[in-house]
């Protein structure tokens, strides 16, 4: 399995440098800031696997900035992990409405950080599965209201597809028809369109059944287990 991306977002360049080389010495492909504002724009075009934040931060602090992430295309629902010296419960208070994951009490030294990683990188694993998308190319049927449309799927991923049907609005119910490649499994499932482009539209699963629910987690370990090769 691929290493973790993790960003991490620090202003103190000892902290910075401590935090990286540890993360990167358990195996994780790390990205360093020292610039809020400059992380702001990263997080709007790259996906991390977690996301750590200095609290105390000049022009973008890290309670900004971790709302701001909340509200980004990519990393809308990657960990976030506080990083702070604050132990009073109103910012605790904070740290949480502001759409932290965890957080982690200042100062920091190698076995703190280690023990973390160790503690959270199962979560991490487990919440980049849900959103990884593998390519899917097959023909799908979709029924919305009283209309019976044709299309072609693009990608799929453990929460939803991305197709191309046409003719489609966000907020439209929706059901499915797809066979996946490997396993001849034939997906029978509803959904929600949540997003509409010019030749795309994404849906998000509703109602997967456990046996559909399994056969396309198989399927996308068996592609990214293939892009590994």
């Amino acid at each position: 399995m691929p290493a973790l991306r993790l960003l991490i977002v620090e202003d103190d360049a000892a902290s910075l440098e401590l935090m990286e080389e540890v993360f990167a010495s358990l195996k994780a492909d790390v990205r360093g800031m020292s610039e809020s504002g400059k992380a702001a724009e990263l997080v709007n075009k790259e996906r991390f696997d977690g996301i750590f934040l200095d609290l105390e931060m000049p022009s973008m602090n890290g309670f900004d900035l971790a709302r701001w992430i909340r509200n980004s295309s990519w990393n809308r629902s990657t960990p976030i992990i506080i990083v702070t010296g604050r132990d009073d419960r109103q910012t605790m208070k904070q740290v949480f409405a502001s759409g932290a994951t965890f957080y982690l009490q200042k100062p920091i030294d190698r076995q703190k950080l280690s023990t973390l990683f160790r503690t959270v990188r199962g979560f991490l694993y487990e919440n980049r599965r849900r959103f990884v998308r593998v390519p899917l190319h097959v023909d799908v049927a979709c029924v919305v209201e009283a209309r019976q449309l044709q299309g072609v799927t693009w990608n799929l991923s453990h929460g939803g597809i991305q197709v191309d049907i046409g003719q489609l609005k966000p907020g439209d119910p929706v059901r499915l028809s797809f066979r996946l490649p490997s396993s001849a499994t034939l997906v029978d499932t509803t959904g929600l369109v949540v997003w509409v482009g010019e030749k795309r539209q994404g849906i998000r699963f509703e109602h997967l059944n456990p046996k559909h629910e399994q056969a396309i987690r198989d399927f996308i370990t068996e592609v990214e287990a293939q892009e590994m090769r």
